[in-house]
């Protein structure tokens, strides 16, 4: 087995890592649709939509690994970044490492994350770091298109049968919770604003939750209660279910280090 490999904690490349690894696992977990979706055109969306988050976290994962270079550190290309860090370094929030679900939950999960990354995408095609501001020019694009397409989805099963509508209710219960980490800003975030690197996610929040709020309403449900929860997925502390989607996805890199197709 190959072994693992550890960037350096700098601030700006946490900052950006943490980024990578939220489209990277989110992708993760829509691949698993591929073949299951309810219908053909949906498992060919949901699918195109994994590959646009793996094509983001390409182009964030190799800059954290010119980053971790600039640091100090080895220049990791994105290959070991994405498939050679053990559990605690990668830094993506919980929301996206949760399992698949049923579809209510995944489209409205797609709704949550996409919205947020609509957001960021937004704020940082003004990053000071060149190569995030151009990633993130064609990043928004897709993510516009993404957050679209969540949406239509959380419209047609709120306003259609009762079973759609009850799942609905029942994934938003589920996901809320977890919305909290998106916006908790920390050392990682203030440096980022500091250098201009990009926002503090908190600094998202105000928007975000009017955009969910505004969706939500339309189909008649309500923004739960703050929660005082907080997951820790970006602190590296992840669930159960974090370290089986890495068994998964890591397996063939570890088991055949550098293996090429």
């Amino acid at each position: 087995m190959t072994a693992s490999i550890h960037p350096v904690r700098d601030l700006p490349t946490q900052y950006v890592l943490r980024l990578a690894d939220t489209c990277l696992i989110l992708s993760q977990r829509l691949g698993e649709w591929c073949g299951h979706a309810p219908i053909i055109e949906e498992d060919i969306a949901i699918t195109n939509m994994a590959l646009d988050l793996i094509g983001q976290a390409r182009g964030l994962l190799t800059l954290a690994g010119q980053m971790n270079q600039r640091a100090g550190g080895e220049c990791f290309d994105e290959d070991q970044l994405a498939f050679l860090r053990d559990e605690r370094d990668y830094l993506n929030p919980t929301l996206v490492e949760l399992p698949r679900g049923d579809f209510a939950f995944t489209v409205l999960r797609n709704a949550m994350v996409t919205t947020f990354l609509t957001l960021m995408w937004e704020r940082l095609a003004d990053s000071s770091e060149p190569e995030l501001a151009a990633i993130a020019g064609k990043a928004v694009k897709e993510s516009r298109y993404h957050q679209q397409h969540a949406a239509d989805w959380v419209l047609r099963l709120g306003d259609g049968t009762e079973e759609s509508a009850r799942r609905l209710r029942d994934a938003l219960s589920g996901l809320w919770r977890y919305s909290t980490e998106l916006f908790s800003s920390d050392a990682v975030d203030e440096a980022a604003a500091a250098t201009g690197i990009g926002p503090k996610t908190a600094d998202l929040r105000e928007a975000w939750e009017a955009e969910m709020g505004s969706l939500l309403g339309d189909v008649g449900l309500g923004v739960p209660a703050p929660s005082p929860f907080l997951s820790t997925g970006k602190q590296g502390v992840h669930t159960e279910a974090m370290g089986t989607l890495l068994t998964q996805m890591q397996y063939l890199q570890r088991a055949y280090p550098g293996g090429v197709w």
